[in-house]
């Protein structure tokens, strides 16, 4: 008869833990449509950004893309049109310059899904990097965000219809942890969870959900030019977090978008770094809210093996460069 108690015990826990679990997870779930909805994209003329605008627009969401190339825009444009045989709305503005943003967004007319896709990255030690690489990284990865909630925000707020919007950030699992030559690209991207966190507070009694994507390396012209400068041990620790193509990334995170979900992860790592990372994160899944709990501790005691590993590597590094140069 104990043995019998014991055991429903031991069933009622777990189902009572997911009950509490339940009633805590805020904000509640949500389902973002998209089909006949303005879709508004940044960096949306190549790489991640060109992917998910023919994604949004194959999925029959009007879509507008934004970037700085007008020639690069119109051969983003008759890509989409020649995949899809839908038009897209291009607007050539630098995302630092608020006026132009505005313009930009304005003439789009009032937004449903913004998807703030843009950023540059310049793989660099600090040591190494020019204080105007350090401000043009931040201003364009994290200000250039604020340009674009602030001017596409008050039409979203007054929208006509009473369906939920979007505000999703593009980040990077370098947004989630610092690695070796990341410096200002991390500062950058872990900027936009304070503000997507933030951000998330003041819109919600408007119906609209803010989501955070975190891809890993992707195969995009950015990641190309990045390899060129990257140094060799920003090499070594990052191929550890996997590699994804433009397409696989934007398939995860229009899903995310539609779902509602605050962090929007891409592969398996990205999960495991997403749950390591939780920390104060709203989370509207109850089921994922009790892995978070769950596997809190085992993560991060994972998460400690993992940095022993990445500094046993810059150990090893810097003591093949010093006896290189004692042989020299």
């Amino acid at each position: 008869m104990v043995e019998a108690y014991f055991a429903l015990l031991l069933l009622l826990l777990p189902l009572a833990f997911l009950g509490l679990l339940y009633f805590l997870v805020r904000p509640r779930p949500v389902n973002i449509p998209i089909k006949n909805r303005h879709v508004f994209i940044t960096g949306g003329s190549s790489g991640i950004g060109l992917a998910l605008a023919h994604r949004a627009a194959s999925e029959g969401a009007r879509v507008s893309i934004l970037a700085r190339s007008p020639d690069k825009l119109d051969e983003a444009r008759n890509a989409i049109r020649l995949a899809t045989g839908i038009d897209v709305a291009v607007f050539a503005a630098d995302v630092r310059d608020y006026d132009a943003v505005k313009r930009a967004v304005d003439e789009a007319g009032p937004i449903d899904v913004l998807l703030l896709n843009h950023g540059v990255f310049v793989a660099l030690e600090l040591e190494k990097m020019e204080l105007s690489e350090v401000k043009f990284t931040m201003d364009v990865n994290l200000m250039g965000s604020f340009n674009l909630i602030k001017a596409a925000l008050p039409a979203m707020k007054n929208r006509k219809d009473s369906l939920p919007a979007s505000i999703a950030f593009v980040s990077s699992q370098a947004g989630q942890v610092g690695i070796y030559g990341y410096v200002a690209y991390s500062a950058s991207k872990f900027g936009l969870r304070g503000l997507a966190e933030a951000l998330q507070h003041e819109v919600i009694a408007d119906n609209i959900h803010v989501s955070l994507i975190f891809p890993p390396d992707t195969d995009t012209p950015g990641l190309v030019e990045e390899n060129k400068r990257k140094p060799e041990l920003t090499k070594i620790i990052a191929s550890s977090s996997g590699f994804m193509k433009a397409e696989e990334v934007a398939k995860k995170a229009l899903d995310g978008i539609k779902r509602g979900s605050f962090v929007i992860s891409c592969n398996l790592e990205g999960v495991a770094l997403s749950i390591a990372t939780a920390g104060l994160s709203p989370q509207r899944s109850f089921l994922m809210a009790f892995v978070e709990v769950v596997a809190a501790g085992i993560l991060r005691i994972v998460a400690l093996g993992i940095q022993w590993g990445w500094y046993g590597s810059i150990e090893k590094w810097h003591r093949q460069k010093k006896g290189s140069a004692r042989r020299s």
